[in-house]
């Protein structure tokens, strides 16, 4: 988000305000429910240690251990356009819900009371190990938000790893928006850092009790496999991997390509560049860091702050064998649709993410192919394929989200504040890969640190709570300096509602 010296404090603290908040994107569009069908030739046999790579992390590789992250596999189901979620037991006796992943927040939170949209709910009164700690919490996004209050309970992972723990639960007793038709999943799993917990960071996020509890390393990874898979389909769900406690060989291709986490937040990355085919869109790093870059699995699309979405777009039209193509398929209030049959992605070129690279002085390349972000969504009376555009303008940063996240095996290692970037093997559609990574390249050709500039989380509290206590301290003097005066006034020089700061209020 780029500020400008010549607004007023006012509107600086208001858009400071909403700088923080969280992106959540809901689809604009009729959700279909279906039923997806992956196969997969992994054999759910071993039972395996963590052992180091070399690199600190902790692989599947060893049959007489005791974590089984092998049946971890396949342990979320959903896509992107519902979100991914994962199976969990909470309470005792266990009652079972589905939790949406979602590495862009960090509460833990369930609904605890009946929706039009959910099928069921975590019933606190029916579990003996349910603690109240009698302070309630609220979390609203961009679009939707819950209300409830903080308890402890066990909880489980089914397909996840043995053992129960202790975990912070958000009970949601109310909400809107939040919860949407069609989907399948009763509550979020925040992995993200304890500065996003609400109401404040001493509530300890899941994962973060995870690792205390169970001794494992601090690093999950992530496999996305809806890749090109239309929300209209009836197969099984395309689902995915979440792997607790480090990484699974056998769910990615070539090599982990790693990118330093800026701040412990979001999982905050560096951008510094992108390219449309083979055309550098050449904007100033800073552009794509504006006001963060973060990667969220919570957000269904591929998000960029403004000017670069109209940079990227103007690209792809440039690029692209399509003539006059409406206005709305960019903003998503349209669908793009093509006879039965054909294809539209030879139509589209590829889009490349440049990411700053553990060798600070290079950077990596991670492509996706149109497959991923020209989505299709349904058919019409069985003659027409219609499909959406995977990306969105975004006043809250740029958002890696599912859309680019389903070509990739994506590894969270929070030991060594890192996120690792490899092929995913479920991101081939016909035997053709539907993503790419490339590197190393020189950074030589950007600014030492693209992110310079970038306000964060603590800082913009701390900014905004001073301009506040500033501004009402000069609206005390000037009230003052005002009303004095007009003791000695005649009527005709009262200051009126009109001409008074009074308008200008945060509301």
């Amino acid at each position: 988000m780029a500020y400008s010296t010549s607004v007023s404090i006012w509107s600086f603290v208001f858009s400071v305000y909403f700088g923080v908040s969280k992106c959540y994107f809901a689809i604009p569009l009729k959700i279909y429910t279906g039923r997806y069908n992956v196969s997969s030739d992994v054999v759910l046999t071993q039972r395996v240690v963590l052992t180091s790579d070399g690199n600190g992390l902790s692989l599947a590789s060893d049959p007489t251990g005791t974590v089984n992250f092998l049946d971890m596999i396949h342990n979320l189901e959903g896509d992107s356009g519902r979100g991914y979620y994962i199976e969990m037991s909470i309470g005792t006796p266990g009652q079972k819900v589905n939790i949406l992943v979602d590495t862009g927040s960090s509460n833990f939170a369930v609904a605890a009371a009946p929706h039009p949209f959910i099928t069921h709910y975590f019933n606190t009164a029916l579990s003996s190990t349910y603690q109240s700690v009698g302070r309630t919490v609220a979390v609203r996004y961009t679009q939707g938000n819950w209300e409830g209050e903080l308890g402890v309970d066990r909880v489980s992972i089914p397909k996840g790893l043995n053992g129960t723990v202790i975990i912070n639960i958000a009970a949601i007793l109310s909400s809107d928006g939040f919860f949407l038709p069609g989907v399948n999943w009763q509550g979020i799993l925040g992995l993200a850092y304890p500065m996003l917990a609400r109401p404040d960071s001493s509530v300890e996020p899941f994962f973060n009790s995870l690792v205390q509890q169970m001794g494992i390393p601090d690093i999950f990874s992530l496999q996305m496999c809806g890749a090109g898979l239309s929300a209209s389909s009836t197969a099984d769900p395309a689902g995915g991997s979440l792997i607790m406690g480090g990484t699974e060989p056998t769910l990615y291709r070539g090599s982990l390509w790693y990118t330093p986490i800026v701040e412990e937040w979001y999982y905050q990355v560096e951008v510094l560049k992108l390219e449309v085919g083979d055309q550098n869109l050449d904007l100033d790093c800073r552009e794509y860091n504006m006001d963060k870059a973060i990667v969220d699995s919570g957000t269904t699309l591929l998000r960029l702050p403004v000017n670069v979405f109209n940079a990227v777009v103007e690209a792809i039209t440039r690029s692209s064998l399509i003539q006059d193509f409406s206005s709305g398929f960019w903003d998503g209030s349209k669908l793009a649709c093509w006879m039965k049959g054909e294809t539209p992605w030879m139509f589209f070129p590829k889009l490349s993410i440049f990411l700053r690279a553990t060798n600070t002085s290079q950077s990596f390349r991670i492509t996706i192919l149109p497959q991923l972000y020209i989505q299709p969504i349904t058919d019409v009376d069985g003659t027409l394929d219609c499909f959406r555009f995977g990306l969105s303008s975004s006043a809250n940063g740029l958002v890696i989200g599912a859309t680019v996240m389903e070509g990739f095996y994506v590894v969270f290692d929070r030991a060594q504040r890192r996120l690792g970037f490899a092929l995913s093997n479920c991101a081939v559609s016909g035997e053709v890969a539907l993503s790419e990574i490339a590197g190393p390249f020189s950074a030589a050709d950007v600014a030492a640190n693209c992110s310079a500039g970038v306000l964060k989380g603590p800082l913009l509290w701390v900014i905004s709570y001073a301009l506040m206590a500033v501004c009402a301290v000069v609206l005390i003097i000037l009230l003052l300096l005002l009303v004095l005066p007009c003791r000695n006034r005649n009527r005709s020089g009262e200051i009126t509602d009109e001409s008074s700061l009074v308008r200008h209020r945060i509301k």
